[in-house]
């Protein structure tokens, strides 16, 4: 996609604000005033996102990396910043460097409040070295591999679609180790890539080119294909979405996120910005609305753009601009790559800066 392509911007920056605003409306009531607290999903999105800028600097300008072990330093920036007790390795970095952690996330004062638990991520943390498909540092099925994933569907238009799958996998196994975790993060990056083009969540999720060939994958592909059926049958039924999404496991996330999406418009409707706030106060409902919420977000945001969100919410929302600052910087990393490269001048002489490219 070009950088220029307002429209494709205009859902980028919906996706990851519509993350963030489902994740804070779904932690319970929204108040009348006053500011709409993050929650940890954001946080770590924030980071993912930040992450995946720094390593395709990195890319550019060494020619060669692994995405998901700068990912994983990004994660360890978080805990740092959270004063989270780490192993005792992850602090060569700031040995390392004269400011650690660093980068455009490291100035961020929100970024240091709790804004929740995520238990999983912090056990992975303690661990010696980042965890993987083949050596997972934990055997959780946690939602957070999959919500803080979620940006990654951005990387659609730029790599194939078993990379994508393969990636997010990747990313979300550094801390979840069980198989149902990471195939649904892969299913949700496809997904919600493929809402970024698509005229409707029904075209999104409709079988056909442009998705992966992992079988395992796949099987979850066709599950939301259910329950994206079951939403036009029986759509916004609270016993429905008790059993669609009945835990704070990553497989609940994606299905509750589609079946409260695909709730929304109702047929012939068009959705505007008070239909988008009802279906994340409907997904707040499930069992673990917080994760349902953000994924419905997402999903709801790549769909219809940054517009669709409210701007009295967005103004009250904890990390609002920082995400949006951070879903434009990376359309700008993926389109116009303004740290330059190994042979060629920068374009924005303090990228590097912001985002170092380790």
């Amino acid at each position: 996609m070009s950088g220029g392509d307002d429209a494709w911007v205009g859902r980028v920056r919906g996706l990851v604000l519509g993350l963030a605003l489902g994740d804070s409306v779904g932690r319970g009531a929204v108040p009348p005033a006053g500011p709409l607290l993050a929650g940890v999903s954001t946080q770590l999105a924030a980071f993912t996102i930040e992450g995946v800028i720094r390593a395709w600097v990195r890319g550019e300008h060494r020619g060669i990396c692994h995405p998901p072990s700068v990912i994983w330093h990004a994660y360890c920036r978080w805990a740092a910043l959270q004063g989270i007790e780490t192993h005792e390795r992850h602090r060569r970095w700031a040995a390392g460097t004269a400011r650690w952690p660093d980068g455009r996330l490291a100035g961020v004062a929100e970024l240091r409040e709790r804004r929740g638990s995520a238990p999983a991520t912090v056990r992975a943390l303690n661990r010696p070295e980042q965890g993987g498909i083949e050596r997972p540092s934990t055997q959780s099925r946690g939602c957070h591999a999959l919500t803080r994933s979620l940006p990654l569907a951005v990387l659609s238009g730029n790599v194939a679609p078993d990379a994508l799958a393969e990636l997010a996998q990747d990313v979300a196994a550094l801390t979840h180790g069980d198989p149902l975790a990471y195939r649904a993060t892969a299913a949700a990056a496809i997904l919600t890539g493929r809402c970024l083009t698509a005229g409707s969540l029904a075209d999104a999720v409709a079988s056909g080119p442009g998705l992966p060939r992992l079988p395992e994958v796949s099987e979850i592909l066709d599950e939301a294909r259910t329950v994206c059926a079951a939403a036009r049958q029986a759509p916004r039924d609270r016993a429905r979405l008790a059993v669609i999404a009945p835990d704070a496991t990553a497989r609940s996330a994606l299905s509750g996120g589609l079946y409260v999406a695909a709730s929304w418009p109702g047929p012939g409707e068009a959705v505007d910005p008070a239909d988008a706030v009802d279906a994340l106060a409907f997904a707040a409902t499930a069992p673990d609305g917080q994760s349902v919420a953000a994924v419905t977000g997402a999903l709801l945001g790549a769909l219809h753009g940054a517009g669709v969100w409210p701007d009295g919410l967005l103004g009250r929302l904890e990390l609002g601009r920082i995400m949006d600052t951070l879903a434009r910087d990376l359309v700008t990393q993926l389109t116009e790559s303004p740290s330059g490269g190994a042979y060629g001048r920068p374009k924005d002489p303090t990228w590097l800066t912001r985002y170092p490219g380790w």
